[in-house]
């Protein structure tokens, strides 16, 4: 199964910055075919999202609060071959 990955690098402070966007945030992913995702370490350092496929991870980013608020330092969009699960 073919799937597409979009993984972020936050900005140091997401977590005091992220809150008056992170309602948006969530609601796009799921308006976007967003198959699973979250952010990644503790503090969050970035995050890992599953789309379908790349034109809905780019719409995503496209829309993000995140990334228009520049609370993204950067991104990458990669298909992703799914061996198991």
């Amino acid at each position: 199964r073919q799937l597409t990955i979009l993984t972020y690098e936050y900005v140091p402070d997401i977590l005091e910055r992220r809150g008056p966007f992170r309602e948006e945030h969530l609601a796009l992913l799921a308006d976007n075919d967003c198959v699973m995702g979250g952010a990644v370490g503790d503090p969050p350092t970035g995050g890992v999202l599953v789309f379908e496929d790349r034109a809905s991870a780019e719409a995503f980013v496209a829309s993000d609060p995140y990334v228009k608020n520049n609370l993204v330092k950067a991104s990458r969009i990669e298909p992703w071959t799914l061996a198991i699960g």
